[in-house]
């Protein structure tokens, strides 16, 4: 695992930096509306995690997106094994860091009939909604995590995202279908308020890709209120990728509108991906170390003025350090250089841009 003194070292110059922006203290937005992608504090020891989690909150990050992963948890039918997920709830918790968990990632015993190697919804929505019952009542408001450790800072999980990025055949057994995805929605939605009748229920971080497998998000979004979706979450989520604060400002002018038209004013929008690589294959969000920083700063500028009229409920960068190519395939991807950080944990000129950045919406 990663030698934690980088990290410290990080912290001390973030610390000195912060003291000489200008407003840095007052609060403009909720303690959890700036979120992160941090897949290496998940993986991390807890001497790392408690570090990282440190620097993180420093900069201002109160929420912490993570993949609450179904195959790993549920490894035989009704059997859950939860002691990662406790010791990372905790460990957030302590740092007083919120959790946005993505539900996804159906075990093998619980699917149907499979498209290659897609992701796929299970064959009965019921073992869905069973396996989010398990999560709400161990890390919900009265969930047994906190009864036993009273000692810890409660810290409960509140907002719960259901699947990720439902609009792509990949994701969806190789053929994307809102009016399936807002029955899943529907129904693991209500498993959870029944065990936590306040929970706010998220959908799936919806992407407007551009891929010719791929149904466009105004289509799908469109789709999943005539199926009737209006009732079956609280909050819309997009995984908002935009080229730069221009395509961003218009994609979330284009999504209020289409919820607006469908009487779903109350709603709010939460951005749970946004980021750009500085290296890596060529892509359209490649864009450089300079292109980077300009644009988190842009777009949280962008952000911050549209927040009210288009009711944001908050953003979540991808992702804060960035990734070898992982297997089988072990393919670069620009995904892959969208950290903040280096691999190596040096930081980029975009992880000082977003020091600011953040700082001017606190």
């Amino acid at each position: 695992m990663p030698k934690t003194a980088p990290i410290r070292r990080l912290a001390l110059a973030i610390a000195v930096g912060l003291m000489a922006l200008p407003g840095a203290a007052s609060a403009a937005v909720p303690s959890d509306f700036i979120g992160m992608t941090a897949e290496d504090v998940f993986a991390g020891d807890a001497s790392y995690r408690a570090t990282t989690l440190s620097t993180q909150r420093t900069l201002g990050i109160g929420t912490i997106r993570q993949s609450f992963d179904w195959a790993r948890i549920e490894r035989a039918p009704g059997q859950f094994e939860l002691a990662t997920y406790d010791s990372y709830v905790t460990a957030l918790a302590s740092q007083g860091v919120s959790v946005l968990p993505i539900l996804f990632n159906t075990p093998r015993f619980h699917l149907g009939q499979t498209a290659g190697r897609a992701a796929c919804p299970p064959a009965s929505l019921d073992s869905f909604a069973r396996f989010a019952q398990v999560l709400v009542a161990r890390y919900g408001p009265n969930g047994s995590l906190w009864a036993e450790r009273p000692w810890l800072r409660r810290l409960p999980i509140r907002a719960w995202q259901i699947w990720n990025e439902p609009n792509l055949n990949i994701y969806w057994c190789g053929r994307a279908s809102a009016r399936q995805y807002v029955r899943m929605l529907r129904t693991v939605g209500r498993a959870i308020k029944q065990v936590d009748p306040g929970a706010e229920i998220v959908t799936a971080g919806i992407p407007p890709s551009k891929m010719s497998s791929a149904v466009r998000i105004e289509r799908f979004i469109a789709q999943m209120y005539r199926a009737r979706g209006r009732t079956a979450f609280d909050t819309l989520a997009i995984n908002s990728y935009a080229k730069d604060k221009r395509e961003l400002a218009t994609l979330l002018r284009t999504i209020r509108r289409i919820m607006n038209r469908r009487r779903d004013r109350k709603a709010s929008i939460w951005i749970t991906e946004l980021g750009w690589g500085d290296a890596g294959p060529a892509h359209r969000f490649i864009v450089g170390a300079d292109g980077q920083a300009i644009r988190i700063r842009s777009s949280f500028s962008t952000i911050k003025r549209l927040r009210r009229k288009l009711r944001l409920r908050g953003v979540v960068y991808y992702t804060w350090r960035d990734a070898p190519p992982y297997p089988p395939e072990f393919k670069d991807m620009w995904g892959l250089h969208t950290g903040l950080l280096y691999a190596n944990h040096q930081p980029k000129p975009a992880f000082w841009a977003f020091r600011d950045a953040a700082a001017s919406l606190r």
